[in-house]
């Protein structure tokens, strides 16, 4: 090989260098590219799912009640009357009120020729009274199909809302429709400020909710013909003027769909899509892809340092280890055997020595750990039985904080009606709880005394009655059929733990029958020699034989996750047991779960005082 042929070989092997690094480099961005944007993807995957769940649970929530109002007596006087003022007035205002307890923004009654004759906003400047709105699908559905819904920009009040129609049946058939309107505002507001765009798009591709302001009114798809005109007929967005979003859609690399704007930014958006059958609505989450493209770049770059740094490291690693096999080349000519010896033990020996060294260290730091370890689990068992005493006192005052809370709400509304009495009534019920709560502060305080030298003749009707008023609220809204079959019977108990244990089997019971077509609850009592029998039964699904045995354990739960502490049954077997009673759990041959508690009956137990 001549001269300047060799001089030319480093030449090329850094250019094939450089050309594999190139490779190497565009094939690495291309993988993590993909990768990128598949976790962009896959999180904007879970912001679609959250979005429609939102959407759906608000829709859900109006779904049955514009039915609920239309078969309301006052709402059909104000139709069969035919402008009775004192029918319309009684309207208006019940139509207003129920509009503010349900946080509606507008429910009114129109008659057959779509004509406003009641509303709720009969007093504010753009009433719907006297608006005719026959031209909307979701009257003429109510009138045809039994129910109506629809989304729209109001055209009297140039809101945008989501519209219910049901009918108002009178003696020969329907005399006109009853129409709520709920507003969707406050949904689109909690979509901005997150990491994507989210837009909810009409059957024509035209977009009515949006986190980016500028696309709202705009269409995705061409505006054809026949698209505004199915818009202008229904009058969807009255008179705002409809126009295409400059999109030009694409297909990734990867298969899914892009979107580009036009204008100054030209951003480029990954497009995910659910669809709403029930409204007709299509949910879109746009993905700017500029971040996975940031993303894929600044993790190629830390790579290439972090190849760059290893390749450094090898080469003056190698270069070290060259010169030291030159200095012991000419160490191992210059000495004899002998010395040569010596040194190979004396470098075993500093080996030995460094790395007696890095023991002692590690050991050290190791030591270091644990003690830190030894205090984090301190601070931990401190922490949980903390919290193990937040959660029961929590667990036993949320009953009669929740039956507070009902009276108090309505209170005020029985005294916006001028129904004193009533509010009165309900003030006395939330200073009954407020004492019975203070009772079970003070039982709580002295749980640690001796439980059998604090009991007293209890008529068992007593606390049973308590319990019952406690839960009428739960009772009621759950639909739930309380029979109670007491005889005269006393026991030998604390009133307010006894009480405390049967709110607690009761509320267990109307949480099990949630979801039951049939939900019932038998509170029966029998004496069978010196003890009083108490039964609790239910309708609901039972308990797994597998968890029978489980059931009293502190927490333990059948509940869902945050439905429950698991401790309300474990205090209750204690306390029936502090009063030499049994608490026993079955489930029914016929199905449901059955509570048994035994109590001893006045005068075949010792005790004192009132716990």
């Amino acid at each position: 090989m001549t001269r300047p042929a060799s001089r030319l070989w480093p030449s090329v092997l850094l250019l094939l260098a450089l050309l594999l690094a190139l490779g190497l480099g565009s094939l690495g961005y291309q993988r993590l590219h993909r990768a990128a944007l598949a976790d962009l993807t896959l999180r904007g995957e879970s912001t679609l799912s959250l979005a429609v769940a939102a959407l759906n649970g608000q829709l859900r929530r109006y779904d049955r009640l514009a039915g609920l109002l239309a078969r309301q007596a006052t709402i059909r006087a104000v139709l069969a009357t035919a402008g009775d003022p004192a029918a319309i007035e009684a309207a208006n205002v019940y139509l207003r009120a129920t509009a503010r307890l349900l946080d509606a923004s507008d429910i009114y009654a129109m008659g057959l020729d779509g004509t406003t004759v009641a509303a709720s906003n009969f007093d504010q400047p753009r009433s719907f009274i006297g608006g005719n709105f026959a031209f909307r699908p979701y009257f003429i559905d109510a009138l045809t199909r039994g129910e109506g819904r629809f989304y729209a920009l109001g055209t009297t009040s140039r809101v945008r809302g989501y519209y219910f129609g049901a009918p108002i049946d009178g003696p020969a058939g329907p005399v006109g429709v009853l129409a709520i309107k709920i507003d969707l505002d406050a949904i689109e507001a909690s979509w901005r400020g997150s990491d994507y765009e989210v837009i909810v798009t009409d059957p024509e591709g035209i977009v009515f909710m949006s986190t980016h302001p500028d696309w709202t009114f705009g269409a995705t798809l061409p505006l054809t013909e026949g698209r505004l005109e199915r818009t202008r007929r229904t009058r969807r967005y009255a008179e705002t003027t409809l126009r295409e979003l400059p999109i030009r859609a694409a297909t990734g690399a990867d298969g899914g769909l892009t979107w580009r704007f036009g204008g100054a930014s030209d951003a480029e958006y990954r497009v995910l899509s659910e669809r709403m059958p029930d409204a007709d609505w299509t949910v879109q989450v746009l993905i700017d892809t500029a971040g996975a493209r940031q993303q894929a770049l600044t993790r190629l770059a830390v790579g290439a340092l972090l190849a760059g740094l290893a390749i450094l490291v090898a080469v003056i690693v190698w270069q070290r280890r060259a010169r030291l096999a030159e200095r012991l080349a000419l160490q191992a000519e210059a000495r004899a055997q002998l010395e040569r010896r010596v040194q190979e033990r004396t470098a075993e020996l500093a080996a030995v020595n460094r790395r007696l060294a890095a023991e002692v260290t590690e050991r050290t730091a190791a030591e270091g750990r644990l003690r830190a370890t030894q205090a984090d689990l301190v601070q931990a068992g401190k922490l949980a039985a903390l919290g193990q005493m937040s959660a029961a006192l929590s667990h036993e005052f949320n009953q009669p904080l929740g039956a507070a809370r009902n009276y108090a709400e309505n209170a005020v509304t029985l005294i916006e009606r001028g129904r004193i009495d009533e509010a009165r009534r309900n003030i006395d019920r939330i200073l009954g709880l407020i004492g019975r709560m203070g009772d079970l502060s003070r039982h709580l305080r002295n749980f640690a005394r001796k439980p059998n030298a604090q009991l007293s003749d209890v008529p068992l009707s007593e606390p049973v009655a308590a319990a019952r008023e406690l839960l009428g609220w739960r009772l009621r809204a759950q639909s739930v059929t309380l029979r109670v079959d007491l005889p005269p019977l006393t026991v030998r108990a604390g009133p307010v733990r006894l009480q405390q244990v049967l709110v607690n089997i009761l509320s267990n019971a109307i949480d099990a029958m949630e979801g039951c077509e049939t939900r019932a609850i038998a509170l029966t009592a029998r004496a069978e020699g010196a003890t009083a029998v108490l039964t609790i039964a239910d309708t609901g699904p039972g308990i797994p034989a597998q968890l029978l045995t489980r059931i009293f354990d502190p927490f333990f739960s059948t509940k869902g996750v945050g439905k429950g502490l698991g401790l309300g049954l474990s205090i209750s077997y204690n306390i029936v047991h502090d009063f030499g009673g049994t608490l026993a759990v079955a489930n029914a041959p016929g199905g449901g779960a059955v509570f048994t508690l035994t109590l001893p009956l006045a005068g075949n137990a010792a005790g004192h005082g009132d716990p």
